[in-house]
């Protein structure tokens, strides 16, 4: 553990007790975000995990499962962090009015990754128009 505390980064190296150990992964993920495609099976469901990781690197959504790409609450924070990882958000959250208005607003290209159905939507009209000018 006070080898994480010291280099978050070593989690990488770490035995796979140690990548299993919820508090030795948090300690490094809170950090450094990305060490998360290291932890064990047993973690991959722990929601506050996930989005202590999020907050740092929202890149991470890519290694999270299909239940947590499709979890409103880590796909919002993951789009806030890093709004092109809505790519990785499950089909039913990529046509979500507010997770798109949230990407569109930090960043209008991310618009390919949204479902169509969005598209037409008065809301994310604005949200364009308004960028454009």
């Amino acid at each position: 553990m006070e080898a994480i505390k010291n280099n978050p980064e070593a989690l990488e190296f770490a035995s796979d007790r140690l990548k299993s150990d919820r508090e030795v992964v948090f300690e490094s993920i809170s950090k450094v975000g990305w060490t998360y495609c290291y932890i064990k099976d047993n973690l991959l469901n722990d929601k506050e995990l996930l989005i202590a990781g999020l907050k740092v690197s929202g890149q991470i959504l890519y290694f999270a499962n299909k239940t947590m790409r499709d979890d409103k609450d880590v796909v919002i924070t993951a789009v806030t962090n890093k709004p092109i990882i809505i790519k990785y958000a499950s089909k039913r959250l990529r046509s979500d009015i507010e997770i798109a208005k949230l990407v569109l607003e930090k960043d209008k290209s991310c618009l390919e990754f949204l479902d169509e159905s969005i598209k037409g939507n008065e809301e994310i009209k604005k949200i364009l128009e308004k960028n454009n000018s």
